[in-house]
């Protein structure tokens, strides 16, 4: 079986996020604030917040502007390294 790459992203791109952490009132403000140590601008028509079913969690999903792998990296590092965040997708 040949070996298959996946595809490469190409950078800048609009980059998809869900963050996942246990619901309080500032987790919104808390995960826009950390985005936005790495990006230029967040756009607040990205931003989508759902509570779980049971409402014990919250996910926030916002789409940012990529500009490369590292910067993707340095933004999963920070959200889990909070210690409020439990799933960064």
């Amino acid at each position: 079986m040949a070996d298959v790459e996946p595809p490469k992203i190409e950078f800048p791109c609009a980059y998809p996020l869900k963050i996942v952490g246990n619901a309080a009132d500032d987790f919104r403000e808390f995960v826009i604030a950390v985005l936005e140590r790495h990006t230029d601008q967040i756009h607040t028509e990205t931003i989508d917040v759902r509570p779980s079913s049971g409402g014990r969690f919250l996910s926030v999903r916002v789409t940012i502007t990529a500009t490369g792998e590292e910067q993707i990296k340095n933004i999963y590092a920070d959200l889990k390294a909070t210690g409020r965040v439990q799933v960064v997708l």
